[in-house]
């Protein structure tokens, strides 16, 4: 069949046209772009997924990305035109947390199909045009359904599930998510036909949620996929390439996304940021570690630095970019025996870049002791370490302990005493919501550096010290005769 533009162009605006739609066909970016969006760093990255994921070989997308970020607007309203245009004849099953917005998106994209149908080469049946069910005249389908609602009649070519968790009530019910599991798995997964593709694109909210589960689906071979997990705040290997601690969309010109993220890091508990806007789902009580042994201070509640004895310990990588971080953490015990979780520093860097960052901690805090592994690591960088003490005034004891049993056992020094005394942390550090996820996490999370790092400041329990009361001085005033004495708390002179 020859296409054509209509009545009223020819010639050079014709071709120009006609061009501009193959264009806005084969390129699911230049679609975007046709609807009037100027895709952002991380939606170029999720076009770029989606486009090669659909003439790929795998079998599921998994994207994660923040609340807020514009992955529905690519995933639930832009994509599902875009396929349709370059398979006609497919059908999409599409799902969300509730029938209300299924058929939100339903009709969104209905709407694009019927404003754009010279554009993408599709029309909208005249006999089936309901949000959330309509169909093609070239024989395509789309059918849009809330999560954990039976499915029948109907087999589908590319499914998308975009959030199909409401709520933090929902995802954190046990009930509920067995049953979105088993319903994705029994109703969802089995309208699709054979070689069907599907795209699950989510915040994620829990370790066990339908993302999770699908994630262990893959890490145990049982299918094939691939994964996409965009940060609120970029870490180590960001997949975006973004410097460690970039806020997302961070354009004060633009939507100014970075903004709304900065306020929501200010008002959401650790656990839920780490969730929500990191990807890192943790437990909510935690195995080895107990999520009751640990007390989230604000500012206001650490001691100050005078009345904490301070010590550190150090879990060094083998190699600067490999699978390991390097963690210094800073510890400080006060006069009751509390211990508070100072400071940390981690990175995949190589020793030239630790070895300052431990120089930088010492000076800051001027511990009385520092915990290290013995072994390579030490015996190859210690002579390098300790000229840059000296060169740097970092003067500290470095305790060296050996390594022996496996991690769980090396930890039990710090494990006992959190369970005992506790640990107290400041809720607003940048660190604090990274190292939550891997204590609640240990040992069956992806990383126990800190957790090492931390198992070290327990072996150096037996020679740790409370922390010293604030002494009274004395602010002598003489007048005449009289000797006037006043009582001054703590450590300010009048």
């Amino acid at each position: 069949m020859t296409e054509t533009v209509g009545e009223g162009v020819s010639g050079y605006a014709a071709v120009t046209m006609l061009q501009h739609r193959r264009a806005v066909r084969k390129s699911f970016g230049e679609w975007c772009r046709h609807r009037g969006y100027e895709p952002a760093l991380h939606h170029r990255l999720i076009i770029n997924a989606v486009e090669e994921f659909l003439s790929g070989d795998d079998g599921v997308l998994l994207i994660f990305a923040p609340p807020g970020s514009a992955k529905s607007s690519y995933a639930s309203v832009l994509l599902p035109p875009w396929y349709l245009a370059n398979h006609p004849r497919d059908g999409i099953l599409f799902a969300t947390h509730s029938v209300e917005f299924a058929e939100r998106w339903g009709r969104r994209v209905r709407n694009d199909i019927g404003v754009e149908y010279k554009t993408l080469g599709i029309q909208l049946s005249d006999d089936n045009k309901a949000a959330g069910r309509w169909s093609l005249q070239s024989g395509g389908e789309y059918y849009a359904v809330g999560a954990g609602t039976g499915i029948s009649g109907y087999r589908a070519d590319l499914a998308i599930i975009d959030d199909p968790f409401g709520s933090r009530e929902d995802a954190y019910s046990e009930t509920v998510r067995k049953g979105r599991w088993n319903w994705y798995l029994d109703d969802f997964s089995a309208r699709l036909k054979p070689g069907a593709k599907r795209v699950i694109i989510a915040t994620r909210w829990h370790e066990e949620d339908i993302s999770g589960m699908v994630l262990q689906q893959i890490e145990r071979k049982e299918i094939s996929g691939r994964v996409i997990s965009i940060a609120a705040i970029a870490e180590e290997g960001d997949c975006l390439g973004r410097r460690v601690g970039e806020y997302l969309w961070d354009d004060p010109k633009g939507y100014n996304y970075g903004e709304f993220l900065r306020a929501r890091q200010r008002e959401t508990s650790p656990m839920m940021w780490s969730a929500l806007y990191q990807q890192r789902p943790a437990p909510e009580e935690g195995d080895y570690f107990k999520a009751e042994w640990i007390v989230e201070c604000d500012d206001s509640e650490m001691p100050v630095r005078e009345r904490l004895q301070v010590y550190g310990a150090s879990d060094y990588a083998v190699t600067a970019d490999g699978g390991d971080y390097t963690v210094h953490v800073v510890v400080g015990i006060d006069p009751n025996g509390r211990m508070y979780l100072l400071d940390v520093w981690r990175k995949q860097a190589g020793a030239d870049q630790w070895v300052e960052a431990f120089c930088d901690l010492v000076k800051q805090w001027r511990p009385m002791a520092w915990a290290e592994e013995q072994g390579q690591i030490r015996a190859g960088v210690g002579p390098f370490l300790d000229r840059r003490q000296r060169e740097r005034s970092a003067y500290v004891a470095r305790e060296g302990f050996p390594t022996r049993g496996d991690k769980s056992v090396r930890a039990q020094s710090i494990r006992g005493r959190m369970a005992l005394d506790k640990l107290y942390v400041p809720r607003a550090a940048k660190w604090w919501p990274v190292l939550r996820s891997e204590l609640l996490t240990f040992p069956a999370g992806k990383y126990d550096d800190q957790v090492d790092a931390l198992g070290l400041c327990g072996q150096l329990l037996d020679v740790m010290v409370a922390g010293r009361e604030a002494k009274q001085k004395k602010n002598v005033v003489n007048i005449g005769y009289r000797r006037l004495e006043r009582q001054v708390e703590g450590f300010k002179t009048y």
